[in-house]
């Protein structure tokens, strides 16, 4: 199964505007999504770069989100726990929540913003890490989804 997800900030494979990234005020763009399966008992996000000079990149880890759950607003909260209850991981900043692409100058990078609907509630606390909140995921992924979006630093 797969769930449509998309963002008014930019469309598939084009660029990411520069006020979602490290050259801009680094906020996470608006995300929204349908075709989340029946069954769905929460959501989970993983943005990364595959791109990265050092193998992939992640840029934002988060989990938890209610199945009724059917967008992210532009600039979520970086902290550990938001409103809703969703809890966010650590990015390869070393930080909570969302950090926005950083290449260094050169070719674009692809930006990856994955959602996975899950059969279960995640047992997993505040700032997990992507291999944790990939562990944890395996054999509860119900359908997933994808946007990819790009970016270059030119300077």
């Amino acid at each position: 199964m797969s769930i449509q997800l998309t963002s008014l900030a930019f469309a598939e494979g084009q660029p990411i505007p520069a006020k979602y990234t490290g050259d801009g005020p680094d906020i996470s763009p608006p995300l929204r999504w349908s075709g989340v399966p029946p069954g769905t008992k929460s959501l989970a996000l993983i943005c990364d770069d595959p791109d990265a000079p050092v193998g992939t990149w992640v840029h934002w880890v988060l989990y938890g989100l209610p199945a009724t759950t059917n967008e992210l607003p532009e600039k979520v909260p970086t902290t550990d726990t938001l409103p809703n209850g969703a809890r966010q991981g650590l990015n390869d900043f070393g930080r909570v929540g969302y950090g926005g692409p950083a290449p260094p100058p050169g070719k674009p990078h692809r930006y990856f913003f994955k959602l996975y609907a899950l059969d279960t509630q995640l047992d997993l606390k505040p700032r997990a890490t992507k291999q944790d909140l990939l562990r944890a995921m395996e054999g509860h992924i119900l359908a997933q989804g994808q946007l990819m979006g790009t970016y270059q630093r030119r300077r």
